[in-house]
């Protein structure tokens, strides 16, 4: 297809992405999918001291670099990556309250790491996938995607639910995407996210403002909020410490893309092997950019492809026009402020979903691919990464910290290397 044409698709059934649907159905569809992101691609700059607008705004750039490079053929949203979150903090010694004074150190390797991400592929465009698909099989893709929802799973249960009034909000807004999910039709049912989490702040505002059950919704930021104004971009610094510490993360930020396409491609049943170095390259160029404005480095997002699974709407019109939303909104303090004042236990909600639906994911790879868990080699390897992913299990060498995404990916890539049958 040309970069910026689809046809539509009037079938009511899936929508592959040289497809779209209607114009305001694409609008609605795109916000879901902002929605889908903003929880994670802010959450990650507020753990390492970035300002969330200025990774809005990248998330943004970076999503229409990656669709531009993959010639629209792969659809994804890129956001802001938890891998980095770890080395950041020990790269910057960020004390994990308020703004990150040393960020500069930071954005240069991260920067150099989006080079290293586009380096590999290249190689990959020259060489083709199959020395990474040798490394990185069915089983072992299947595990680091369900790895990053397992272990993303512990953030909304233990950090987004502070009393016990939230624990049962979370609860309400799973049931209320899950209604919508199974009792509802046509685009109704297909923007789940975004109802089920309206619903769910429709009852909050219920149990608290009018009842008193718990801390009360708060619009006062929203109407105090100015509707435009300038993030705080940074200047980056290249300093060879945090590059040791950073760079490594290129590493895994292949593996996830390596399944985050190969799940795209088995939901949309289309082989994409093709476009798997455009996408290492989009996602390292994307990484760069941001690096270069004050952003974090990036990654395509499995939330996004858990929406995508969830209503089989593929196209990639919907990340053009996510992206564009979201360049605007990380000009708009206003925007920010009503993100935030989403009350903590519904997003909460909506996180334990969209993780499991990603971690479900990883499991369709496993199935699409007729994974033989009789065979020991295949079930050692996604027994250990599993436990190893949600466990977060971590592993310090010398002043690098590798965490439970780093070890479960490198775990799988070993294990299956040792034990595979030649």
């Amino acid at each position: 297809m040309a970069l910026f044409q689809w046809t539509e698709n009037t079938s009511g059934g899936v929508v592959a992405p040289d497809e779209r649907v209607g114009y305001g159905a694409t609008l609605a569809l795109g916000i879901q999918h902002v929605i889908a992101m903003f929880g994670a691609t802010v959450l990650a700059p507020l753990l390492m001291g970035f300002d969330p607008n200025v990774a809005i705004l990248m998330s943004g750039v970076g999503t229409l670099i990656f669709f531009v490079i993959v010639g629209g053929k792969v659809p994804s949203y890129v956001g802001s990556s938890f891998a980095f979150i770890g080395v950041v903090i020990a790269a910057t010694a960020y004390a994990g309250k308020g703004p990150n004074t040393n960020i500069a150190v930071a954005l240069g390797a991260i920067i150099v790491c989006g080079a290293a991400i586009v380096a590999i592929g290249l190689i990959v465009q020259m060489i083709g996938v199959g020395w990474i698909e040798r490394l990185m099989p069915p089983v072992v893709t299947g595990a680091v995607v369900a790895v990053i929802g397992l272990n993303l799973a512990s953030i909304p249960i233990k950090n987004m639910a502070p009393t016990a009034f939230d624990a049962w909000m979370q609860a309400v807004t799973f049931i209320c995407v899950g209604l919508v999910a199974v009792f509802t039709r046509g685009l109704v049912q297909r923007l789940l996210i975004l109802v089920g989490l309206l619903l769910a702040s429709v009852v909050y505002a219920i149990l608290t403002n009018g009842m008193g059950l718990g801390k009360p919704l708060d619009l006062s930021g929203v109407a105090n909020a100015a509707w435009f104004g300038a993030p705080q971009f940074v200047t980056p610094v290249f300093d060879g410490n945090a590059m040791l510490l950073i760079v490594p993360v290129a590493v895994v930020l292949v593996a996830e893309n390596l399944g985050h396409v190969k799940a795209v491609a088995a939901m949309t049943g289309r082989n994409l092997d093709a476009y798997m170095g455009r996408a290492f390259i989009g996602d390292g160029v994307a990484t760069m950019v941001s690096g270069s404005a004050g952003g974090t480095g990036v990654t395509t997002y499995a939330e996004n492809i858990g929406v995508m699974a969830a209503t089989k709407i593929y196209s990639t019109l919907l990340f053009v026009v996510a992206g564009i939303i979201a360049i605007v909104l990380g000009f708009s303090p206003k925007f920010g402020a009503l993100i935030q004042a989403i009350p903590l236990a519904v997003m909460g909600g909506v996180s334990i979903v969209v993780f499991g639906l990603i971690a479900i994911t990883g499991a369709k790879i496993w199935v699409e691919n007729r994974v033989d868990f009789s065979d020991n080699t295949n079930l050692i390897v996604a027994a250990v990464t599993l436990v190893l992913g949600t466990g977060d299990f971590t592993l310090k060498f010398g002043g690098f910290t590798l965490g439970g995404i780093g070890t479960a990916t490198f775990g799988a890539i070993v294990l299956y290397a040792l034990f595979r049958k030649r």
